[in-house]
């Protein structure tokens, strides 16, 4: 007569020392157990200490108890469930692999396979995990809506094909603006046409696959939403995604769409670029019709894309930009750095930037742009002057509806005097000018954020000196009224291990198209084997 399971164990293979098993299924159970009641504490102490523990799940791999805590503290409570199902196999006298199967008290199962050890001070602790959860219906922290597709192409083309994730800030007919914010969202009404840069790509043969999340009307680069939560970053687990195109990259990044239909004002389709190792081009001011997108800044909106390859944000930029303003420009055959756009960057980035143009040869000439700190000043003050007028009224009159981080900026922004708006546009009227003179039609190479992507728990203040550094170098752009593009070029060594950093490219107004193209040239020459 086969020897009974001890209870609450499916099968069992191997067998461990006396008492051992017990205490291996004791601590597994407390595991359990912990985790429906979110016991930081126990979860901690449940998994092994150093640097070789690993946990991974749908959203990526945790290398390090450091970065596995990090997570847990930010991640709640875990959905009720249930096990259905314990599988132990004994792979070791210290060591055993046990797979479970969990049913979610809301319906729907899971599996979770754990790599049990056991210490020399005799204590059961995991030193790796995969957790494959219930698949989600909608991650509403990346998707405000979505469908099967929700809208599909009006004609077919060369874009045939392709899912578009639409950033909650474009009118899709039929469906209402959210900007982020619920508030928002509950009074807003139903557009009756698609916005220009929607309807481009649905003309072109492109899909509304759905609505994406945005940080709240569009005002951060980070990523975060209080509303909706933060989009996981694929690239790199545990850190944020960017924004404030946080839902358009996330679900490129994920390969639940095939492009991105975003926004930058001041960075915010060159940011979660660079944090996931995405394309993205943001066009020259005014290339894009922006009718049918909720403003933030008209001074400096642009409409662009996110995609995973080069060929597709081409094809993306051809069929909405205007047949004048943008590909038409040629491209001097000549590159131009300049030094102070890194004197905010993190060292790692520095050194991965100089490497790469090291590469390329040095990269021709350097250029002194000049008082980027008065430049950056100035612009804050446009687009926060800019951004009360548009949607101040609103956010006066809903107090307590906006993020405190977002509130904040339009608090700041609402003191902003006509004296001082006008005192700053004179300074980015001289900045144009003098970037103009400096640039001569070349194309100016910088890294695309000041840092690789911050963890999720990186507290308000290092997220709030990422930004500025990060915008000090974005503004040039938005100064200019130039197109720039962000290209998966580059990795920095992070305390994780590695993550992307986007290489930027910055070429004349029009230039749009043959940017790319260089782009996609200068990848080519990257991606070549030796």
């Amino acid at each position: 007569m086969a020897e009974a399971l001890p209870s609450g164990v499916t099968s069992l293979a191997g067998s461990l020392p006396a008492g051992e098993l017990e205490a291996l299924l004791g601590a597994f159970r407390g595991y359990e157990a912990a985790l429906m009641s979110n016991d930081i504490e126990v979860l901690d102490g449940s998994f092994a200490p150093g640097d070789d523990t690993l946990r991974g799940d749908a959203n990526g791999l945790l290398v390090g108890h450091e970065r596995i805590a990090a997570f847990r503290g930010l991640r709640g409570g875990v959905a009720r469930r249930r096990i259905v199902e314990l599988h132990v196999r004994v792979v070791a006298p210290d060591a055993a692999l046990l797979v479970s199967v969990s049913a979610f008290d809301a319906g729907g199962t899971g599996l979770q396979t754990q790599l049990w050890q056991r210490s020399p001070a005799g204590t059961w602790t995991i030193g790796a995990a995969h957790v494959t959860g219930a698949p989600p219906a909608l991650n509403r922290a990346v998707w405000r809506m979505a469908g099967t597709p929700l809208v599909p192409a009006s004609a077919p083309g060369p874009l045939a094909g392709t899912t578009v994730a639409v950033k909650d800030l474009f009118d899709v007919a039929g469906f209402s603006v959210g900007a982020g914010n619920p508030v928002f969202l509950a009074e807003a009404g139903r557009a009756s046409v698609d916005a220009d840069a929607v309807a481009a790509l649905r003309a072109a043969g492109a899909a509304v696959q759905g609505i994406a999340q945005t940080d709240e009307f569009a005002y951060s680069i980070a990523g975060r939403n209080v509303h909706y939560g933060t989009p996981p970053n694929p690239a790199v687990p545990g850190a944020i995604p960017g924004g404030s195109s946080s839902g358009p990259a996330t679900a490129v990044s994920l390969g639940q769409a095939t492009i991105g239909l975003a926004t930058d004002t001041a960075g915010s389709i060159r940011v979660p670029a660079s944090y996931q190792g995405l394309w993205g081009l943001r066009t020259t001011h005014g290339a894009v019709s922006t009718r049918g997108l909720l403003p933030l800044a008209p001074s400096f909106d642009t409409v662009g894309w996110l995609t995973r390859d080069a060929a597709t944000l081409r094809a993306a930029a051809a069929a909405s930009l205007a047949p004048a303003s943008g590909g038409v420009v040629a491209l001097r055959p000549a590159f131009v750095v300049a030094a102070e756009l890194l004197e905010g960057c993190d060292p790692e980035v520095a050194a991965a930037f100089d490497a790469f143009v090291a590469e390329l040869g040095g990269a021709g000439e350097r250029v002194e742009l000049g008082g980027l700190d008065a430049v950056f000043a100035a612009f804050r003050t446009v687009q926060g002057a800019e951004a009360w007028r548009a949607d101040g009224a609103w956010v006066a009159a809903h107090p307590g509806a906006v993020g405190d981080d977002v509130a904040e900026r339009f608090a700041i922004a609402a003191a902003i005097t006509p004296g001082q708006e006008l005192d700053a546009r004179e300074v980015l009227r001289q900045a144009r000018e003098r970037f103009d003179a400096a640039l001569g039609g070349r194309v100016l190479l910088l890294p695309s954020a000041s840092s690789a992507a911050p963890p999720l728990d990186a507290s308000a203040e290092t997220i709030a000196a990422v930004r500025a550094a990060t915008l000090r170098m974005t503004s040039v752009a938005g100064t200019g009224g130039y197109p720039a593009v962000s290209v998966p070029l580059m990795r920095v060594r992070t305390p994780s291990g590695s993550a992307p950093l986007g290489l930027c490219l910055v070429g004349p107004r029009g230039s749009d198209l043959a940017l790319v193209d260089l782009a996609a040239a200068l990848a080519a020459i990257a991606y070549a084997p030796e």
